[in-house]
């Protein structure tokens, strides 16, 4: 078999460069969407929505189904660019075991991505699905039923808390500027981009502990009833004291991690080789 040209492959890593950025962009207009439609309902009658239930009311919008094609052609690319990370690891970041693992996690966050993409393209078409509270609870009760079930819904609920450490790991130690552009930005851009990351990515820390720990309240009580998506986590700091006010805080840290999302669209370096 022929390999490729240089000129092709030059090609292939210029559009994966491309779909990757598009990618990031996208996340952050759904992330910004999601904290912003979190803050409004801190402080009305409303229940928070999650990312499904906020680009459904996008499409109902004048012009939303345009906006929602673009969102859904760069969540493409974002799912793209996590495969090529899993299959090819372009950027050749660790090896031995960190790899296998870093590479595993990207390869599921493709799929989570991709079940968002596909999301969006229903929204377009105006086709009905279920929330995504009872999609998490549904395949909590299959795992359940499973033998050793509660000890599989456990694991899961303790990976979940242990991918939100990560993240407070990762904003603590602001790995993600190893990563970033820095030489082009200005001193104070720098130190204002790692503030707000640094918030962004502790605020989608949270959200990972609290799915994780209604996981193992379901786990311990043989319940998938008590297992709860993103979308429930925030629905539930509504029933907390000071609840509108944690809320809106977490909202805030969404909106965050949108915008440290569209840093890495514009400053992240993205390198295919």
């Amino acid at each position: 078999m022929r390999e490729p040209s240089a000129q092709t492959k030059e090609y292939y890593a210029v559009w994966v460069e491309r779909f990757a950025r598009f990618g990031y962009a996208a996340k952050c207009f759904v992330y910004v969407l999601v904290g912003l439609l979190a803050a409004q309902a801190a402080f009305t009658a409303s229940n928070p929505e999650g990312s499904e239930d906020a680009l459904a009311a996008v499409a109902k919008q004048p012009f939303g189904k345009i906006v929602l094609a673009l969102v859904a052609i760069g969540l493409f690319g974002y799912v793209l660019w996590r495969f090529v990370q899993a299959i090819q690891d372009p950027e050749h970041e660790q090896s031995g075991a960190k790899n296998i693992l870093r590479r595993i996690a990207y390869g599921m966050s493709g799929f989570i991505y991709t079940g968002l993409m596909l999301s969006v393209l229903r929204s377009i078409a105006g086709t009905e699905k279920n929330s995504e509270g009872s999609s998490t609870q549904s395949w909590t009760a299959t795992l359940l039923s499973q033998p050793f079930g509660r000890w599989l819904v456990g694991t899961v609920g303790a990976i979940t808390i242990g991918v939100g450490c990560y993240y407070f790991y990762r904003a603590f130690r602001a790995k993600f500027r190893q990563k970033l552009k820095l030489h082009q930005m200005s001193a104070s851009t720098e130190k204002w981009v790692t503030l707000v990351s640094r918030i962004g990515i502790t605020a989608r820390g949270f959200v990972f502990l609290l799915v994780g720990g209604f996981l193992i309240q379901a786990a311990r009580a043989y319940d998938a009833s008590k297992a709860e998506s993103s979308e429930g986590a925030l629905k539930s700091l509504e029933n907390q004291p000071f609840g509108p006010w944690l809320l809106a805080i977490l909202a805030l840290g969404l909106i965050a991690y949108g915008v440290h999302m569209g840093v890495l669209a514009r400053y992240r370096q993205i390198e295919v080789r």
